[in-house]
């Protein structure tokens, strides 16, 4: 029994999957592909995904390709209600609403693989953790599962390196189609488009402070620069740090960059990005968001702690008054920033991750039982159709090896 906000939202969601199907050509393409053969038929699938139409729009192919699919949300202020009511109206089981308490997100997550699911499709680890801290006892049902984001591989790595990962995990998000495309422009659009929507203020002639120089970082860094703005870079990571000053930028640390910037975006994947020291150094009117996964990266809690006052200064946008009278600003709750204020990555760039996705999830299937090893890398064949499909649906044609050129490169 599905638990969400209002099943009476449902149409407004339809909506918004409609829209995103119109522009999700590869999805398309493997809903009408696999719709008939049902390739994951029996198969019971967990998703904690952000709950929006794009994910909702993976969902109902994975449902179409045969699976039974639960899905919860990863996010507490991602879920959007009325695609979580379109979902139930469709026949899957959700277990989501906006803004839900803590404890509720992760009742949530309980009840999703209290359903003896064979495949977990995780955004950010909460899945897996669950099951190998608290549910033990459903861990024999797992084929195996996917992992959406660079957080979650990290604590994937960890768990590896420590022997505790039970079931082999395919490392989606280190596809090429997926982190070439979706951590970089996926995330440099959403995160503006969020901070843009939330705050009405122009970019251009701003400094904006950019932590973390990875792959999400670089998509951040290239936008705001687009806009106008001049970029700070902080990195802990020297090569990183180099090419950051390599593409233009200013390197620097969070405190020294504290005392300068007028936008602060962190996407490290770490905590306590922004902590005390950089709070006492920024200008009055600073604004700070997160996009990377957890709502650790600016320390919140240290802020609120400090400040004086707090109010609201417009809808996800709380304002913190420091000792000295100077008000600094966080959206979002400190949460990421591109869905908790916006609808996250554009259509068009989370069609190929999500179809990386799929067809991990159907290799997966196809190997039950085969795979010895933890942590999986997408097969390349996958990576390559998925290219492959999306360049030609761009109407773009690429050259191809002779057999002369082939048996030069295989030479040894």
């Amino acid at each position: 029994m599905s638990l969400i906000k209002d099943i009476g939202l449902a149409q407004s969601g339809y909506q918004k999957i409609e829209w995103v199907r119109r522009n999700c050509p590869l999805l398309r393409s493997l809903y009408e592909e696999y719709h008939i053969s049902k390739p994951l038929e029996g198969i019971r699938i967990a998703l904690s995904i952000h709950l929006e139409a794009k994910t909702a729009l993976l969902c109902q192919t994975l449902k179409a390709a045969g699976a039974t699919v639960y899905v919860t949300g990863s996010n507490p202020l991602s879920t959007q209600d009325d695609v979580a009511a379109a979902l139930v109206q469709d026949g899957l089981e959700v277990f989501a609403w906006y803004d839900c308490t803590e404890e509720e997100y992760f009742d949530n997550i309980r009840k999703v693989l209290q359903n003896n699911c064979q495949i977990i499709v995780d955004d950010g680890g909460d899945l897996v953790h669950m099951l190998h801290t608290q549910m033990q006892d459903k861990i024999p049902y797992v084929i195996g599962g996917c992992e959406e984001t660079t957080t979650g591989i990290l604590r994937l790595r960890a768990m590896e390196k420590q022997g505790q990962l039970k079931f082999p995990m395919v490392m989606v998000n280190d596809a090429r189609c997926k982190h070439f495309f979706d951590n970089r422009y996926g995330t440099g659009q959403s995160v503006f488009d969020g901070i843009n929507r939330t705050t009405n203020l122009i970019v251009a002639g701003k400094t904006v402070v950019i932590a973390g120089y990875g792959w999400c970082g670089k998509g951040c860094a290239m936008r705001a620069k687009g806009l106008g703005a001049r970029v700070i870079v902080t990195e802990i990571d020297p090569v990183k740090a180099i090419e950051a000053v390599m593409d233009g930028y200013d390197v620097m640390p969070m405190e020294e960059a504290a005392a300068i910037g007028d936008l602060f975006i962190t996407v490290t994947g770490c905590n306590k990005v922004i902590t005390s020291g950089s709070f006492a150094r920024m200008k009055d009117g600073a604004v700070m968001c997160n996009a990377g996964h957890f709502d650790v990266e600016v320390d919140v809690a240290e802020l609120k702690k400090t400040a004086v006052d707090s109010r609201e200064m417009r809808r996800n946008i709380m304002g913190y008054q420091m000792p000295d009278g100077r008000w600094l600003n966080v959206l979002a709750e400190g949460r990421l920033v591109n869905l908790a204020a916006g609808d996250g990555h554009p259509a068009e760039i989370m069609d190929m991750s999500f179809a990386i996705q799929f067809m991990s999830v159907k290799y997966l299937a196809e190997h039950a039982g085969e795979l010895k090893e933890k942590l999986i890398s997408v097969p390349d064949e996958i990576d390559r159709l998925v290219a492959e499909r999306k360049l030609s649906m761009m109407g773009r044609k690429i050259d191809t090896l002779t057999p002369e050129q082939k048996a030069y490169l295989s030479a040894e």
